[in-house]
C-alpha cells in the first residue's frame, strides 16, 4: 500500500475527478478514452483537479483540453463518490467526481489530451456506447437540470 499524495491505488486522500456533461441540441458529448483507467470504454470528458485550480475552471479545461470545444455557462449537475475497498476492507481507491452540466458554445469537438475518439450522441443512440449505468444517470440528470 503506498498511501502517499502521488497514488491512486491505496490513496492517502480521495482524488477529485471533475467532468462535464455538455449538450449540443439533444446530443452529448462523449468520449473514448485513449488511456488508462478503462481505455478503450466511452465516458464523459473531464480529469483530474489541479491544486489552486477552481472546480469549474477545471471543467472547462479538461473540455478544452479533450475535445476542443468551449461550454456556455455550466451549472453543477452531480457529486459522486466511487469508492473500492480490498480484500481486506482498506480504500484501494476513492474518487470524488464532480459533474457540471451545460450547453456547447464554440468548437469544433475532436479527440485530444488522452481521448482517442468523441462523438456527439443523440439519446437514442446512447446504449450504443456501453455507457456505465453512472454516466448514464448523470446525463440524464443533466438533461432534466437544463431543461
Amino acid at each position: 500500500m503506498s498511501g502517499d499524495d502521488t497514488g491512486r491505488e491505496y490513496p492517502s486522500r480521495p482524488w477529485v475527478g471533475i467532468g462535464c456533461v455538455l449538450f449540443k441540441g439533444d446530443a452529448v458529448l462523449l468520449c473514448r478514452r485513449g488511456k488508462p483507467p478503462r481505455v478503450g470504454s466511452w465516458s464523459l470528458p473531464g480529469g483530474a483537479q489541479d491544486l489552486g485550480e477552481a472546480a469549474i475552471d477545471c471543467a472547462r479545461r479538461e473540455l478544452r483540453e479533450e475535445t476542443g470545444v468551449e461550454a456556455g455557462a455550466l451549472t453543477l449537475a452531480d457529486v459522486i463518490d466511487g469508492i473500492a475497498l480490498d480484500m481486506k476492507g482498506a480504500v484501494r481507491y476513492h474518487y470524488t467526481i464532480i459533474d457540471y452540466a451545460g450547453h456547447w458554445l464554440s468548437g469544433e469537438a475532436r479527440p485530444g489530451d488522452d481521448v482517442a475518439e468523441v462523438a456527439w450522441a443523440l439519446p437514442h443512440e446512447l446504449a450504443s456506447y456501453r455507457l456505465t449505468p453512472q454516466v448514464t444517470a448523470i446525463i440524464a440528470k443533466a438533461r432534466a437540470i437544463l431543461a
